[in-house]
């Protein structure tokens, strides 16, 4: 019975590392795909991610927020049992947090991102020739 199933579990394996050595080679036979192409759909794809931060920093900075208040009603409740700090400490991050995006535009601002002065180094053709 092990032995069945060792067997299965192998060929599934087998199955998989084909499937993917077969995809893979679809991936190095395109032509144009070298590091500039490769650079330039990372930045492409990395110009979402302040917005990202900027959502997951409202919502953090909401979150807790919200656990503070949470806390501080309970130091009113029972002072003995919860501190005042720990709401308090909350409540500054989640400030600190819903206050990130508004700090990181100004910076952006601030500095300027829109003049390139210096154009960047580009890396014209690179091979590897792994068989």
């Amino acid at each position: 019975m092990k032995r069945a199933l060792y067997r299965k579990l192998l060929l599934a394996q087998a199955a998989v590392t084909v499937g993917l050595m077969a995809g893979s080679e679809d991936a190095y036979a395109a032509p144009g795909n070298d590091f500039s192409d490769i650079a330039e759909n990372m930045i492409s794809s990395i110009e979402a991610l302040p917005g990202l931060l900027t959502g997951l920093a409202y919502m953090m900075g909401l979150l807790l927020g919200v656990l503070g208040v949470l806390k501080v009603k309970d130091h009113v409740e029972n002072p003995s049992q919860t501190a005042l700090k720990d709401g308090a400490i909350r409540m500054a991050s989640g400030g600190a947090l819903f206050a990130l995006p508004i700090v990181f535009e100004a910076m952006q601002t601030t500095i300027g991102t829109t003049t390139n002065f210096v154009e960047p180094a580009r890396l014209n053709r690179i091979d590897f020739n792994v068989r």
